[in-house]
């Protein structure tokens, strides 16, 4: 076997450079806009098709979120509001995205294990959000993850008991 046959025979696909966090990112960006402005989804995507991330980013999970958050939010307003300390309209725009953000993956979309709900919110709070506003957004994601996904959080709780 020649030298470029075995490269390729034991050679990792590539990456395609999209992922997920990247995606969170984005809506993430596209939320603030959307929340701080009044702005429609058409024209943040529009604000956002520019967006250098954009490329590296999963585009469609980028647009399910987006668009998904945007089309829930006061239902997600809803279920975020008996877990806060305040009316929703208090909290800093960029709090309110990430724990909307966060929420419409605890909720709406199973296929993503909470923990990783929980700890991809948690963590663009570190980026974006005020000093300790990821503490809070981790408390109040914590809460509606026992509500939204009683199973889950059950069976990860006993593990940490018995570990």
């Amino acid at each position: 076997m020649s030298e470029d046959k075995t490269k390729s025979a034991t050679a990792k696909p590539a990456k395609t450079g999209k992922n997920r966090r990247k995606s969170r990112e984005l809506a993430l960006k596209g939320l603030y806009h959307s929340f701080l402005n009044q702005t429609p989804l058409r024209q943040v995507l529009l604000v956002l098709a520019d967006d250098e991330d954009l490329a590296r980013a999963d585009e469609d999970y980028f647009r399910q979120l987006l668009e998904g958050v945007l089309e829930k939010r006061e239902e997600l307003d809803q279920r975020l509001s008996s877990f806060l300390d305040r009316p929703v309209a208090e909290l800093s725009p960029i709090e309110h995205a990430v724990l909307c953000l966060a929420a419409y993956e605890l909720i709406f979309d199973p296929s993503i294990p909470y923990r990783v709900a929980i700890n991809e919110g948690v963590e663009l709070a570190k980026l974006y959000g005020g000093t300790d506003g990821h503490k809070y957004v981790n408390g109040v994601l914590d809460k509606l993850a026992a509500e939204a996904r009683p199973n889950e959080a059950r069976s990860n709780a006993v593990k940490r008991v018995t570990h």
